[in-house]
């Protein structure tokens, strides 16, 4: 697959199935995350690959936040089983550094791009993946439970396995709705 063609038919897989990357692949997955935007190069990621009892481990750390924040039994139960939706899931964490050129802001969203060059190669590769967020990224007994700093933040949970079905395309957008130029 060429790299427009992966670009322009981006879309997000919300039923992954085993297996996962591994091997190879995964480490082109890795590599293409270290590859983000870096301006000074700070590195200012951390990654979590969850995948097996490392899953089991997530929804353990879910269902802790759920409790904590009184969630109602029904919320309590679906916590522990969210990381199962797909065979892996990588948590990313922006790692802040504190740095007279590179504001906080750059770093959380170099940290994201991240996470879509790890998405575009698993897509490359023959898998896929969904980005999520959601209360879990933003909770600070999840956090916690990553060793985050008071400045860092979880941009993400990328869920990766295999597709379950090829998803129905995206309508194109008019790019005149969302550019302007100034000339």
């Amino acid at each position: 697959m060429d790299a427009l063609t992966l670009l322009l038919n981006r879309s997000s897989q919300p039923r992954l199935s085993a297996p996962a990357p591994s091997g190879d692949e995964l480490e082109n997955i890795m590599q293409a995350a270290l590859r983000a935007p870096d301006h000074a190069c700070l590195t200012p990621w951390r990654f979590i690959v969850c995948e097996g009892k490392g899953l089991d481990k997530l929804g353990a750390l879910y269902e802790q936040s759920a409790i904590e924040n009184g969630k109602s039994q029904k919320e309590i139960d679906r916590a522990v089983q969210l990381p199962h939706r797909a065979p892996m899931v990588i948590v990313a964490i922006a790692k802040y550094h504190e740095h007279e050129k590179v504001p906080r802001v750059e770093q959380i969203a170099s940290a994201s791009c991240s996470i879509m060059a790890m998405q575009m190669a698993a897509v490359a590769q023959g898998f896929n993946g969904m980005w999520r967020t959601g209360s879990y990224a933003q909770c600070d007994t999840v956090k916690n439970g990553f060793g985050l700093a008071e400045d860092d933040e979880i941009v993400g949970f990328l869920y990766l396995g295999t597709p379950a079905f090829k998803p129905a395309p995206k309508p194109q957008r008019n790019t005149q709705d969302y550019f302007e130029y100034w000339r």
